[in-house]
């Protein structure tokens, strides 16, 4: 088979590996669909993020959905042409956060295209796959491949949301318009917030805001007075989604939330700066969102049951084999949203 591999910065190669059998408890799947993420971009221009460096070459991917070719020993409950999405995480079940269900802060965690530990865990971007059968959610009829991939990243804000709290009639924030805010909009509407405002530096990735319901979005590059006027008496939003991983995005985004606020942080560009007078004075309380867990099956049944629309968001589909234009039409937030590959 086939797969998309990364060696160093700006060294991707599709490269043939041997295809694998599953074991008890597992299934064969061949990937239909594969959305490029941020982390997948990091690897691909630098090489990795922070300290979290490419030592060996590594399958990239972890945004995918495909169709059940063969089952392991023991596998009940699926079927050969099966379609499902599959949840990249593979925690322990067994240490300390696992079993108080914090799963994605599991001590031992096996994720696709991760190189958080060596040897790294190869992602999924390749022909074939063998998961556990417990990663696998199935997909409903009518469903698509492509809009399956889609779980991951909505699991992820999915997260966010439960990490704010409820957003029930509530005054939403989210900076960063790329395709986690995008999905930060998506998920903050499903769970009843009543106004959202979305913030970029640039128009492309906006007009996706606006196209899943934005209330308002606001290009801070050309107009940051719209924002400013937010900030009057203490503030307007009660939570704010921060997917940027900037800092000027956070001193702005204070400037703007009430007191006893939420900022809930998924971007993740290295060390922010945050003003902390304004939190402190504010009270907002601050909090990380790292990955998911169970809100991988949610998404997926939000998008079997049609309550979300994800498609609107893929801007661009390659073969593998073009990988590499794939990657770098992701790389231009002027030109695409989502891009994925398929893997026939």
């Amino acid at each position: 088979m086939k797969a998309v591999v990364i060696h160093a910065a700006h060294d991707l190669r599709v490269e043939e590996r041997e295809v694998p059998a599953p074991g008890r408890g597992q299934v064969g799947i061949a990937i239909g669909a594969g959305g490029i993420c941020g982390s997948d971009l990091h690897y691909y221009h630098h090489g990795g993020f922070g300290a979290v460096r490419v030592k060996h070459p590594m399958v990239l991917g972890h945004e995918i959905a495909g169709t059940i070719t063969s089952l392991g020993e023991g596998v009940e409950g699926w079927g050969v042409g099966d379609r499902v999405a599959v949840s990249p995480s593979l925690p322990c079940n067994k240490c300390e956060y696992c079993l108080k269900g914090l799963e994605n802060h599991c001590l031992d965690m096996s994720f696709y295209g991760s190189a958080m530990r060596t040897p790294h865990v190869d992602g999924a971007f390749r022909q074939h796959l063998v998961a556990e059968a417990t990663q696998c959610h199935r997909l409903s009829d009518g469903v698509t491949l492509a809009e399956g991939a889609f779980a991951e990243p909505l699991a992820v804000t999915l997260h966010a949301v439960a990490r704010a709290g409820s957003l029930l009639g509530k005054r939403v924030l989210v900076t960063g318009s790329g395709p986690i805010g995008a999905l930060c909009v998506v998920a903050a509407r499903t769970h009843g917030a009543r106004e959202i405002v979305v913030t970029d530096v640039a128009d492309a990735p906006l007009a996706y805001a606006r196209a899943v319901s934005a209330d308002e979005t606001i290009n801070v590059a050309t107009e940051a007075e719209r924002l400013a006027a937010y900030g009057a008496n203490k503030g307007s939003f009660d939570v704010m989604f921060e997917a940027s991983g900037n800092t000027a995005a956070v001193g702005a985004g204070l400037n703007v939330l009430r007191p006893r606020s939420v900022l809930v942080q998924l971007g993740n560009g290295g060390d922010l700066g945050v003003p902390q007078s304004l939190a402190v004075s504010k009270e907002v309380d601050i909090r990380g969102s790292f990955r998911f867990h169970e809100e991988f099956g949610l998404a997926v049944d939000l998008i079997n049951r049609r309550r979300v629309d994800v498609k609107t968001l893929l801007s661009a589909t390659f073969p593998m084999e073009d990988a590499v234009a794939a990657f770098d039409l992701a790389s231009d937030r002027q030109r695409s949203m989502k891009v994925q590959l398929t893997f026939a």
